[in-house]
């Protein structure tokens, strides 16, 4: 039987020293962390903490090598056309964090000649950046003390402190206790240690306990609680939202798109269709067609699941001569070149539906 503990008494240096100690010797190597002695990138930094938003570290490598080759630094960002960087994140998904990315490149070239700041009070006054990203730069890159608590931390931390509280109202909680167990020397080590420990150990199903460097600290090993932490309320059900939408291609093999501003993938190329919502009816559909021709309407729908909400969008399909103009706020482009197109997924299943693929 594991003996009852209490982080409060081993002392959060203990906890902090167990953990660096372990990290020392078990850290992951990514692509965007600096090894041993080597100067951490805030550029590189930050670009990996917007792309691990809500995303998998394998999701992310290729984009964030990608995205380095082609801007290897955020000046270089910052003068890229925005379709060009939101063409590079096509397929990474929450499309708002790539509009954001480039704004936030061209204020630290604007505003901080191309360096970023080191304080969490400076990079929150930047696009897109948060609390947990601006903590997140300022310890990994600038060595700062600062309380980094991503999904990983929480995990830990609810489990190191049996933190009853149901998410996301414990968040105030895990944050003033992650803040008792951060060492005032090496932050960004720490930080980046916890999630190691939550991405490998501290797993939400099956923790690797026997393994953990913190075992002998935490009160949910010690009573066998693990699986029980985070305390998740119940979910809402996710609301279901259709729509339709419209693949038409000229006589000369060319397919109407366009690329709002704004909207959930404002900037991102995608076909014209009607709004996204609960209660959407096909009576309406042919109200939102963005040109006259004769609409074949596919079988069946274009379906996908995003965070919030799922989706059905109803294909329809036509044809139109070879001289038809584009409507206002709309391109042809070549059906061949949109095969190798960085679409976001939806638009993707979209176009496999209408042609049927």
């Amino acid at each position: 039987m594991v003996p009852s503990v209490s982080p409060s008494k081993k002392g959060s240096v203990s906890i902090a020293a167990d953990l660096l100690a372990w990290y020392d010797a078990h850290r992951r190597r990514l692509p965007w962390r600096a090894l041993p002695g080597q100067k951490p990138d805030p550029y590189a930094v930050w670009l990996s903490e917007i792309m691990l938003q809500q995303t998998t570290v394998t999701a992310v490598k290729p984009y964030y090598e990608r995205f380095l080759s082609l801007w290897p630094n955020v000046k270089a960002l910052a003068a890229a056309p925005v379709e060009e960087v939101m063409k590079a994140w096509a397929g990474l998904g929450y499309y708002s964090r790539a509009r954001n990315l480039h704004a936030c490149a061209i204020a630290v070239a604007e505003r901080h000649a191309g360096i970023f700041p080191d304080s969490e009070e400076a990079l929150r006054a930047l696009p897109g950046i948060g609390p947990y990203t601006a903590a997140a730069i300022a310890a990994i890159a600038f060595g700062h003390r600062a309380v980094v608590v991503d999904g990983n931390v929480e995990r830990v931390v609810t489990r190191l402190f049996t933190i009853d509280t149901p998410m996301p109202s414990a968040k105030p909680l895990i944050r003033a206790k992650a803040d008792t167990i951060t060492p005032d020397a090496r932050a960004g080590d720490f930080a980046q240690a916890m999630m190691d420990l939550g991405a490998t150990i501290c797993t939400p199903k099956t923790p690797a306990c026997v393994l953990c460097p913190l075992a002998g600290h935490c009160i949910a090993r010690a009573e066998g609680t693990q699986p029980r932490f985070p305390v998740k309320a119940p979910k809402a059900e996710r609301p279901h939202r259709t729509g339709a939408i419209f693949y038409v291609r000229r006589a000369d093999g060319k397919v109407l798109v366009c690329r709002p501003p704004k909207g959930l993938l404002g900037g991102m190329l995608e076909f014209p269709g009607s709004e996204w919502r609960v209660g959407f009816t096909q009576d309406e559909a042919l109200t939102h067609a963005p040109i006259e021709t004769t609409w074949r309407r596919k079988i069946g729908s274009a379906d996908h699941v995003f965070t919030h909400f799922s989706l059905a969008l109803t294909v329809y399909t036509g044809e139109v001569p070879r001289q038809t103009a584009a409507p206002e706020g709309a391109q042809w482009m070549d059906e061949g070149e949109l095969a190798s197109e960085a679409l976001p997924s939806v638009m993707h299943k979209v176009m496999q539906h209408a042609l049927g693929v």
